[in-house]
């Protein structure tokens, strides 16, 4: 059973990253609204709701095989450091800092709440368990 939850700990942090490939990645254009002067992006609305509903699964994902603390971790781990790697290469700011610590914080916290909802929808509702 180890090497099965090894597996699908692994497949939820792929899960992760093919989130910030599939979704964020690629785009990197804002957008500009005459009618306000306003300019916003580069990540359009429909692209971070496909993101976060794939950081979801992967968060059911690894909740369903393992701690909490842990399936927190292999979600957020390997998605803020994709994030965190591209900002960096683009930023001159090094405002990209702020965002990293933004993403990392929010995204440990939802799947942590999110693992701890699975482990108690099957059974496994201890933080340890």
């Amino acid at each position: 059973m180890t090497g099965r939850r090894t597996a699908l700990t692994a497949g939820a942090a792929g899960l992760s990253v093919l989130a910030w490939v599939a979704w964020l990645a690629w785009d990197r254009e804002y957008q500009f609204d005459p009618e306000t002067s306003t300019t916003s992006g580069p990540y359009e609305t429909w692209q971070v709701v496909g993101c976060l509903l794939t950081l979801l699964a992967a968060a059911v994902l690894a909740g369903w095989v393992q701690r909490p603390l842990v399936a927190a971790l292999a979600v957020t781990v390997p998605f803020t450091l994709c994030w965190t790697v591209d900002a960096a290469l683009q930023d001159e700011t090094g405002l990209f800092l702020v965002g990293a610590l933004l993403i990392a914080v929010g995204l440990f916290l939802g799947s942590l709440l999110v693992a701890v909802g699975v482990g108690r929808a099957t059974g496994r509702s201890r933080l340890d368990a």
